[in-house]
């Protein structure tokens, strides 16, 4: 068993966001994200299911067209094939995202 903590090494980058695979089991992977105050737009289309959590910071994400404003604790699940991007997030945002392949 390896005990880790998700806030070791969780320095953001200068620009843009970092992501880090912490667990990748069958259909399963969990990722931890940490984000800069400088994030260029890029808009996501995944083919798998996404849960994202905001642990900590601030940012404004843009779902399927509709800007939302999320704190700390909030989180919310993006079924595939939807747009999506971090249109802003406070420096040193950190992220739980967990994905669900269908294989």
């Amino acid at each position: 068993m390896n005990i880790r903590n998700l806030f070791d090494h969780a320095t953001p980058p200068a620009i843009g966001e970092r992501f880090e695979t912490l667990l990748k089991h069958k259909n399963l992977v969990i990722e931890r994200i940490c984000s800069s105050s400088e994030i260029p737009l890029s808009q996501c289309v995944q083919t798998q299911d996404e849960w994202v959590l905001l642990v900590q910071g601030t940012a404004e994400i843009e779902i399927d067209g509709k800007t939302e404003s999320l704190k700390q604790g909030d989180f919310v699940f993006l079924p595939a094939n939807t747009p999506h991007c971090v249109k802003s997030a406070s420096d040193g945002a950190l992220w739980l995202a967990v994905h669900l392949h269908s294989k």
